[in-house]
C-alpha cells in the first residue's frame, strides 16, 4: 500500500502563501522603456516612453518637457516615477537626436525657443501627438509637466490650444510674451514656483497671473520659501546663492502637488 502523506495545517498554509507570492509577482509592475525616434518637421527627434506592463487598458498618460540641456537622466527618472503611479508616459525630445548641450551652449540652444514660442510649439505638439497615437494612451486623459526650460513649455503648450487636461511647471519661466494667447488654454494650470528664483522676475509673476485671470483660466501658482530655481535637481547643488540649487523639501512638495493635482484631473486610475 503506497505511504499517503497528508499535508499538516501549517504545511497548507505555506503552499498557498507560495502560490500568492508567485501569482502576484506575475502581476508585479514591470516598467518598460522604449527609445522612439519621430520626426517635428524635417528634425529628427529621439524621445523615451515608459509604461508599466502590468497595466492594461488605455491609461492617463502625460508629457514631459526637459529642461534645458535637453532629454536627461532627471526627465527619465520622472517618467520612472509616473509610471510607477499608473501613468503612461513619453518624454519629449525639443532640439533634436543627439542635440544635448550642456552650459553655456545649453542657454544658447534654449534661448532659440524661448525667442520663437512658434519653433517651440511645434516641437512640442508633435511629441504630444507621438504621445495621443501610443495604443496605452487614454485621449481624454492627457496632461503635461515640465522643468525649468521645459516649465515655460508646458505653458506654452497650454496657450497653444493643445488638447490636455492640465499642465505643470516646475520652476519654470512666468513671462507672458502674448497675453491674449491665454484664452486658448483648453485645461488647468499648475505653476509650481521657487519664491526666490532670481531668474523669475516680479513683473513676470504678476504678468502671468493676469494673463490666467483675464482669461478665466483655472490656474494654481504655489511658491515655495527659501527654494531658487531648479528646486527639482539634485546636479543643480545646494548653495542658493547660485540662483539655481536643489531643496529638498520643495521637490518633494511639489511631487506631491502635481500628484494630487492629476487625480483632481483623471480621477481614480
Amino acid at each position: 500500500m503506497p505511504l499517503i502523506i497528508v499535508p499538516t495545517m501549517k504545511t497548507q498554509r505555506a503552499l498557498l502563501f507560495t502560490v500568492l507570492l508567485a501569482v502576484s509577482g506575475s502581476l508585479r509592475a514591470e516598467i518598460k522603456e522604449t527609445t522612439v525616434e519621430y520626426k517635428s518637421g524635417d528634425v529628427v527627434c529621439e524621445g523615451l516612453h515608459v509604461v508599466d506592463t502590468a497595466k492594461t487598458g488605455k491609461l492617463p498618460s502625460v508629457l514631459i518637457i526637459h529642461q534645458w540641456t535637453g532629454l536627461s537622466e532627471n526627465e527619465k527618472m520622472r517618467a520612472r516615477m509616473l509610471a510607477e503611479l499608473g501613468y503612461n508616459v513619453f518624454a519629449a525630445d525639443i532640439y533634436g537626436k543627439g542635440v544635448r548641450p550642456q552650459p553655456p551652449e545649453a542657454g544658447k540652444e534654449a534661448g532659440k525657443y524661448k525667442t520663437d514660442r512658434k519653433l517651440y510649439r511645434e516641437r512640442m505638439l508633435s511629441a504630444l501627438e507621438v504621445l495621443n497615437k501610443n495604443p496605452h494612451t487614454d485621449a481624454a486623459k492627457v496632461a503635461a509637466i515640465g522643468y525649468c526650460f521645459g516649465g515655460t513649455g508646458v505653458i506654452e503648450l497650454a496657450r497653444s490650444g493643445a488638447l490636455v487636461k492640465g499642465v505643470v511647471s516646475f520652476h519654470g519661466g512666468l513671462d507672458s510674451p502674448n497675453p491674449t494667447d491665454g484664452k486658448n488654454i483648453k485645461g488647468k494650470v499648475l505653476a509650481l514656483h521657487g519664491a526666490d528664483d532670481p531668474f523669475v522676475p516680479a513683473k513676470d509673476i504678476a504678468a502671468f497671473e493676469k494673463e490666467m485671470q483675464d482669461a478665466k483660466v483655472d490656474y494654481k501658482l504655489v511658491s515655495y520659501p527659501g527654494a531658487v530655481h531648479a528646486f527639482t535637481q539634485k546636479a543643480a547643488g545646494n548653495d542658493n546663492s547660485k540662483g539655481a540649487a536643489y531643496n529638498e523639501a520643495a521637490d518633494k512638495a511639489s511631487w506631491e502637488e502635481m500628484k494630487q493635482f492629476f487625480e483632481r484631473l483623471f480621477g481614480s486610475k
